[in-house]
């Protein structure tokens, strides 16, 4: 199993966002890992631009975004920044895509949240010829895109899907790399996540899908300290909606109980059972409020990739 760091852009330490993007990229590089992926809240500075400088300062480690909402911008639009980021990273970018939650879509843009599972197929139908370098035709009920682009020598970058229930896994093992998923845990991800997935998959190429698994992680000998400053650093992700419902489906109580934590034994055994549960890619969110602390995790999570 592949394992990776979640980084976020409000990670700054009070610097330039540019700025704390390309250390934190370069430091993770020293160390080791070979992916970073990258969130986009809708308060932070803009992800895709502050990687058009990561990308070409830091070589050597791929860089996905985890994810970008796709109901502000135009399929055209997003195809250009995807392509434009390949061309800088010499195809070191990958494109998570996703539905972002309806108090953001309807209460902060204004725009609608629902047909979810249509939209983001109808965004799929205009975005992936764009990114293969073909023109674009194709009307829609919620987009439209038609058209082509002009980026030659821009390695079409893989896209994947932030789905967690059934249709958007099926849409995800039909036409893109795979799914992130995100406060998921085992049993869902064995018994509902992959399987979904790949069985939507089916006549493709073996390998041509991958569940990618982010969770949040702590190395320590306090994990009762560390289990609740998860349960207050995460609190949100148990009320809204889509992850309260992956965590019912767990028996959890909260995201306390989704997230990694203990003594290196401990964790590893928790990642192994992730492994079984058929997980290509762990993405670990370091949360531990310590710079040792965030050491010991992050040694712990660079000897486990494979």
């Amino acid at each position: 199993m592949q394992v990776s760091i979640l980084s976020s852009l409000s990670e700054t330490g009070g610097r330039s966002a540019v700025d704390a993007t390309v250390d934190n990229l370069a430091q993770l590089h020293g160390e080791g890992f070979r992916r970073v992926w990258l969130t986009q809240m809708p308060y932070e500075p803009d992800l895709l631009t502050v990687l058009a400088v990561a990308l070409r300062e830091v070589d050597g480690i791929e860089v996905g975004t985890g994810v970008i909402p796709i109901q502000n911008q135009h399929p055209m639009l997003l195809a250009q920044r995807a392509l434009t980021l390949s061309l800088i990273g010499n195809g070191r970018f990958l494109l998570g895509l996703g539905m972002t939650h309806q108090a953001v879509t309807e209460g902060m843009w204004g725009i609608p949240w629902d047909k979810p599972v249509r939209r983001l197929r109808e965004y799929l139908d205009g975005l992936q010829p764009l990114l293969a370098g073909q023109s674009a035709d194709a009307p829609g009920e919620t987009v439209t895109t038609r058209g082509a682009l002009q980026i030659p020598g821009a390695p079409p970058p893989p896209v994947y899907i932030a789905a967690l229930g059934p249709q958007l896994l099926k849409l995800a093992g039909r036409r893109t790399a795979g799914t992130v998923t995100w406060m998921t845990g085992p049993t869902t991800l064995a018994e509902h996540v992959g399987p979904t997935l790949r069985a939507a998959a089916a006549g493709r190429p073996e390998g041509a899908v991958r569940v990618v698994a982010a969770l949040p992680v702590a190395v320590t000998d306090d994990a009762a300290g560390l289990r609740a400053r998860a349960a207050e650093q995460f609190a949100m992700y148990g009320r809204l909606p889509s992850y309260r419902a992956m965590l019912d489906r767990e028996g959890f109580a909260g995201p306390e109980d989704a997230a990694i934590i203990g003594d290196e034994a401990a964790v590893s055994e928790r990642l192994s059972g992730l492994g079984g549960a058929g997980v290509d890619e762990f993405v670990g969110v370091v949360f531990d409020p310590s710079a040792e602390g965030r050491a010991r995790t992050r040694a712990l999570l660079r000897r486990l990739d494979s």
